[in-house]
């Protein structure tokens, strides 16, 4: 399969190809790794990285991401805002969502999103799948911050064994997948809701991912490094945290791992 082309991608992306510079790999060790040399060198502001493969892919607390061209599509894009990383709480939501409605604009069906970081896909015994991951990684310096933002989709059904059902989009009611329109579709719901988050936070960008939020009023557990913490899951506050109803009241919870708990 050739290299996506970021000719024809600027094509794609009509009046936003201007805010984008886009580079196509064969291979790298993980787009965020080189995006983030390349942010340090001075790389501008919507740089893009995209590899067929990665050698050395990451997703969130140290997880491996497998790529392939024929069915993943692994890429990061570099941001940059005017606040300290302490302002940005909520940005990987925030992306999530974005890359929801890139994937339902289309035509995909059953998208849903999990808190922080996760995009899923609906499947017929009725639970979900994983169908995209998100890794935002945050420095600063004199000017602000900048964020690379990692994304990870599955575009055919995974072949390796994986920790967790993972899904295509080739599932999804697709009938074809074509990389090219994926990206650009992506890259532009990407730059209208990063232009509002950097105007009002996540709160602006709140109402939609709570709207497809998955685990909504349903019970959770919050793994961490302690004890479990049960409870019903509330969805985000206006900064990003999970809310977490429990018989000591509601909990704000700034990370750990969600899981689905047996009724």
């Amino acid at each position: 399969m050739p290299l996506l082309d970021p000719i024809l991608l600027k094509t794609r992306l009509g009046e936003l190809a201007g805010r984008f510079d886009i580079d196509a790999l064969a291979v790298c060790d993980s787009t965020n790794s080189e995006l983030l040399r390349r942010a340090e060198a001075g790389a501008p502001a919507g740089s893009v990285v995209v590899a067929d493969r990665q050698t050395a892919g990451r997703g969130r607390r140290g997880r491996s991401w497998l790529s392939s061209p024929e069915r993943s599509l692994t890429f990061s894009l570099l941001w940059r805002f005017a606040v300290l990383p302490a302002g940005l709480g909520g940005l990987s939501l925030a992306v999530g969502a974005a890359l929801a409605r890139a994937l339902e604009a289309l035509g995909a069906r059953g998208i849903g999103l999990k808190w922080p970081n996760d995009v899923l896909l609906a499947t017929a015994d009725g639970d979900y799948a994983k169908l995209a991951g998100v890794l935002v990684e945050l420095t600063s310096d004199r000017r602000g911050c900048q964020a690379v933002i990692g994304i990870g989709l599955n575009l055919g059904q995974p072949v390796d064994e994986l920790a967790q059902p993972a899904a295509g989009l080739d599932r999804a009611g697709l009938a074809a997948v074509d990389r090219h329109a994926v990206l650009a579709a992506i890259l532009r719901e990407l730059a209208m809701a990063l232009d509002r988050f950097a105007e009002a936070g996540f709160a602006a960008l709140r109402a939609d991912w709570q709207s497809r939020h998955v685990w909504q009023e349903r019970p959770v557990q919050v793994l961490g490094e302690g004890e479990p913490l049960a409870g019903v899951c509330l969805g985000a506050d206006a900064d990003g945290a999970l809310l977490l109803q429990t018989a000591a009241g509601v909990q704000r919870i700034h990370s750990g791992e969600v899981s689905l708990r047996p009724a």
